[in-house]
């Protein structure tokens, strides 16, 4: 007889025997209503009928939105600003992901995403001072200070553990490195700014070697300070460059100032001598032309030619002389011209100052009438023989 079969007791497989039967779907769902009801100020038991009705509509509202608002604020929480200074380094489950400039951004809130932000404008200081041996054997107190920030915010949080003692390690290595391969007077005296220089590019090195995401800025070293027991003649001798120094600024400043002056006069000097010499070929050119202009006149009456030459010459050797004679022809006593108007202005002179002067001798009648008989004639030969 089947077990649904009338006088079969109502026994089924499934039941295990007995009166109970299976769980009734509907009580379940209604004793889970009642619960969540009174969670959120609701009413249990039956109100609602079999399904729970209005009472089950709004609570499951009401967990919708709640849910919905936590949604909401956990994404709300991924949004991050970034400073002006500042880098942010984001990360998915610890992995690098994106590395974000100034401004606002937003990410997969945590616990999937996480930011972290680095100030790369801080300027980071430290001082460095020990006692070295110079590439001389000698022994040198030197101090430096060393400024760096952070260049590369993703290498500087991944890439090195301590970035910060890695660059001082660095510092103490180059520092050891460059002053044992310098002598001793260089790094005290004109070399010191180029040792700075050269331990600034090797630690860079060293920090873009390692990936540690540091920039060195700037490396101020302090002036490098000898032995105790010599420091008296290192003074002297950094004396006495600044007195070499000193004289060769006066030296230059001087031959600045003598030498413009002797070029200008070397200038003025070549000038003259270009004229006296354009002078000195132009003379020559005339004397030339006069030359061999009186070389034609001489072909053609050499007589008269030679007697004009003599004249001329002859005029201009006495042509300075007071006194004027007169060459007598027919055997004539030589008559001597005396310049009164020359001899009166002479004598003015001492007159006005006070002094006695003498009359000049008058000449006797005979001589006088001699020469107003013979000068007019001899003047008129003498202007013939000239033309």
């Amino acid at each position: 007889m089947a077990w649904n079969e009338p006088g079969g007791g109502n026994k089924d497989p499934w039941s295990g025997g007995g009166d109970q039967g299976p769980p009734d779907l509907d009580e379940v769902v209604r004793k889970l209503q009642e619960r969540l009801g009174g969670l959120f100020g609701g009413k249990g038991g039956g109100q609602g009928g079999p399904s729970g009705g209005p009472g089950r509509d709004l609570s499951l509202r009401l967990i919708g939105v709640a849910v919905a608002v936590l949604v909401v604020i956990w994404l709300a929480s991924g949004i991050y600003i970034v400073g002006p200074a500042e880098r942010g380094v984001e990360t998915r489950f610890g992995e690098l992901t994106e590395t974000t400039g100034p401004g606002p951004h937003w990410h997969i809130p945590a616990p999937i995403e996480s930011v972290t932000k680095v100030n790369v404008d801080e300027i980071a200081t430290f001082s460095h001072k020990a006692s070295m041996l110079t590439q001389d054997e000698n022994i040198v107190d030197v101090e430096l200070t060393v400024q760096s920030r952070i260049q590369d915010a993703a290498n500087y949080l991944f890439q090195d553990q301590n970035p910060e003692k890695t660059l001082r390690d660095a510092t103490v290595t180059v520092v050891r490195v460059t002053i044992g391969g310098s002598k001793l007077d260089y790094v005290m005296t004109e070399g010191r700014s180029a040792v700075a220089v050269t331990i600034k590019e090797r630690i860079q090195a060293l920090m873009d070697q390692y990936k540690t995401g540091l920039e060195v800025t700037t490396v101020n070293m302090q002036p490098a300070k000898p032995p105790e027991q010599v420091k008296a003649a290192f003074d002297d001798a950094i004396k006495a460059r600044e007195d070499k120094e000193r004289i060769e600024n006066q030296a230059e400043a001087y031959a600045n100032e003598v030498l413009p002056r002797a070029r200008g006069e070397a200038a003025r000097i070549i000038a003259d001598a270009k004229a006296y010499r354009d002078k000195v070929i132009a003379e020559s050119e005339g004397e030339a032309a006069r030359f061999s202009a009186i070389l034609t006149e001489y072909q053609k009456a050499p007589e008269v030619t030679r007697e004009r030459l003599y004249l001329e010459t002859m005029e201009q050797v006495l042509g300075d002389n007071a006194k004027v004679v007169l060459d007598v022809e027919d055997g004539g006593n030589s008559l001597m011209y005396l310049p009164i108007d020359q001899m009166l202005k002479q004598s003015a002179t001492p007159a006005q100052s006070g002094q006695a002067v003498s009359a000049p001798a008058a000449a006797t009648p005979a001589s006088a009438s001699g020469a107003g008989e013979a000068m007019p004639q001899r003047i008129v030969d003498r202007e013939r023989r000239t033309r």
